[in-house]
């Protein structure tokens, strides 16, 4: 539609997940309508993230050395580790300040759509951190949805065997919620994950 390196642009930021092509168009003349520094350090940033930024070789969390800060803290409990589907969910989590164990970040759910199967996510890494014992509980932190369900599932029946206690995050109704609005699944996790109150 445009012209070089203004279609470039646009086509290349049409990539980006959750970006559309009228987004696209909006963010390229955002940049062309901006100052020439501004550009350059969104270059920057960009470069030095491909450059500086790896993946934790114990859990798997974003680092910008051989380990995330979460691993290299002594503080976290390695008693209970939660298994979240990607490094976003660990950031997620972190914000409530209610965990203080450690991580695992699988890379993804199954998805058999996409041909993504347990062998093309961190599983077997998350097997050999459990091997020695030290870990008491997992906590299955994955989204509540099909692939989520059927990453936890598959998870579930592999860790049960091995003596650990293996739990799943509760979900149910979002506070401010209508009970009218809330779909089957949401509503009966509701009721299974209900709880005494008073005395």
């Amino acid at each position: 539609m445009y012209e070089g390196a203004v279609q470039d642009l646009i086509d290349e930021l049409g990539r980006l997940p959750g970006i559309g092509p009228k987004s696209a168009q909006r963010i390229a003349f955002h940049l062309l309508a901006a100052d020439a520094e501004d550009a350059r350090r969104l270059a920057e940033a960009l470069t030095e993230v491909k450059l500086k930024v790896r993946f934790c070789e114990i859990c798997g969390n974003v680092a910008e050395s051989e380990q995330c800060r979460i691993c290299q803290d002594p503080r976290r409990s390695v008693a209970v580790i939660c298994v979240v589907e990607e490094a976003k969910d660990v950031v997620a989590i972190e914000r409530t300040r209610e965990f203080r164990g450690k991580y695992h970040v699988l890379g993804g759910a199954i998805n058999p759509i996409d041909n993504v199967g347990p062998d093309d996510l961190r599983i077997k890494e998350l097997l050999t951190r459990l091997a020695d014992g030290a870990v008491q509980e997992v906590i299955l932190a994955m989204d509540p949805n099909v692939e989520g369900e059927a990453t936890a599932t598959y998870l579930a029946r592999m860790l049960g065997p091995m003596g650990l206690r293996v739990t799943r995050l509760a979900s149910g109704l979002p506070v401010g919620g209508d009970l009218e609005y809330a779909d089957e699944v949401t509503l009966g996790r509701a009721f299974e994950g209900r709880r005494v109150v008073g005395a």
